[in-house]
């Protein structure tokens, strides 16, 4: 996949990548979340529970789980999504007694842990994930991958950390879209965003989706497309649903999918920009780690997160404790996350971001949207740059193993594809 189409472009590091392959099987890219305490009552209304799922996409994972307990979507909360093709263990929680799930069986999802609580879980209610990652296929033999490995991790340790692009999970690896989907509804372009969602083929996807597709996208005809399409396709027979009942009704058929999925349209879109803003300040040769005059950081919370509603403007006055703060991991440099109340930076800083935003014919308002009022975007900041923690590496013939640990919201495939020097899915 060409990652220009998902805003990526450029790396960090100058050394040489591996190559190989990542996620030859889903064990190779072992993800294990690092959830927050939840406070244990017995009694208490919510039942949370370890799942560890194999080949399991976040959102159809909790649709499958509210089909098979026969409760509401809106009845289950998750921290964070996870990449489909991958072995994961994360914190699940439902509304529901815990003998619901003693009865649970799914194929590849297995609940390792049940407790009661009072408080309820949110998204973002993590502290980070931890990765196993094994690279294979690598043209190289073990002295030159471990020569390779080193010299990224070294430049790496250098800069603080890698760039803190959204990787492709959160865009569709297969079909990268959603920022797609997340632009036409942000303007207001609803059938657009339908039809982005359910037509559209695209190119490797597989012949019977791509025809499909195909088909949907030539005749418009809704009721025969959700008589075509796949039983597992879920999300766009929903869709399909409602459009074959009322064919103009683009804006009812966007909300039979559950808000989440919604969401991750426009906070997609944002992404898709907050990738080109990054993209070009590494084009321009601006650090990452270290601000400058007209920058805005975000300042570190006890645990070392980035606290998003503590942004520090720099100015000349204050750049030298700014950079002090970054160097000693106690502040972040950040980019905007464009929204409805969003703030740009000052400086050469600010210029990229607003330049980005104005290639998109954007305005503050239009991340208001009366028609889906949910969706509704205020904006935000995010780091620029990723904090790695606990590396540790063994290479072997045409092999890499790797053990790392990231701050939520950022990628393993974003640190990856700096060690590989090319695109990871």
């Amino acid at each position: 996949m060409d990652e220009g189409v998902i805003g990526i472009s450029g790396y960090l590091t100058t050394a040489p990548g591996l190559g190989g392959r990542v996620k030859a099987s889903p064990e190779d890219f072992v993800v294990d979340e690092v959830s927050v305490d939840l406070p244990r009552s017995e009694g208490g209304r919510y039942t949370a529970a370890r799942l560890r799922t194999r080949n399991w996409e976040t959102n159809r994972l909790v649709r499958e789980l509210a089909r098979r307990l026969r409760i509401s979507r809106k009845r289950i909360a998750f921290a964070g999504t996870k990449d489909r093709r991958a072995v994961t263990t994360q914190l699940v929680q439902f509304e529901a007694l815990p003998e619901l799930l003693e009865s649970l069986t799914l194929k590849d999802v297995e609940v390792l842990d049940t407790f009661r609580t009072d408080k309820r879980l949110e998204i973002g209610d993590l502290l980070g994930n931890r990765f196993r990652v094994v690279v294979r296929e690598i043209p190289l033999p073990k002295e030159e991958i471990e020569t390779r490995a080193e010299a990224v991790a070294r430049e790496l340790r250098l800069h603080g950390g890698f760039p803190n692009f959204f990787g492709v999970q959160r865009f569709g690896s297969v079909r990268p879209i959603t920022h797609v989907v997340g632009r036409h509804i942000v303007r207001g372009e609803f059938r657009e965003a339908v039809h982005a969602y359910v037509a559209n083929p695209i190119e490797g996807e597989g012949d019977e989706s791509y025809a499909v597709r195909e088909g949907l996208e030539a005749t418009g005809d809704y009721a025969a497309a959700l008589r075509e399409y796949p039983r597992e396709w879920g999300f766009e027979k929903a869709i399909l649903n409602r459009l074959a009942q009322d064919p103009e009704d683009f804006v009812g058929a966007l909300q039979a999918l559950p808000i989440n999925l919604l969401l991750m349209f426009v906070h997609g879109y944002q992404s898709y920009l907050f990738n080109r803003i990054l993209s070009e300040r590494m084009r321009e040769g601006l650090p990452l780690g270290e601000p400058i005059e007209g920058d805005v950081v975000l300042a570190a919370r006890p645990d070392g997160r980035p606290d998003r509603d503590r942004e520090i403007p720099v100015e000349c006055n204050n750049l030298e404790k700014a950079a002090a703060q970054c160097r000693a991991g106690k502040a972040f440099v950040s980019g905007v996350l464009f929204g409805s109340e969003s703030e740009f930076a000052a400086g050469r800083a600010g210029e990229i971001e607003k330049r980005v935003v104005a290639s998109e014919g954007l305005r503050r308002p239009d991340f208001v949207i009366p028609a889906m009022p949910r969706l509704s975007s205020r904006g935000t900041r995010r780091e620029l740059l990723a904090p790695l923690r606990d590396l540790e590496w063994e290479a072997g013939e045409g092999t890499l193993s790797l053990r790392f640990a990231l701050t939520p919201g950022c990628y393993g495939t974003s640190f990856l594809r700096e060690i590989l020097k090319g695109p990871v899915a």
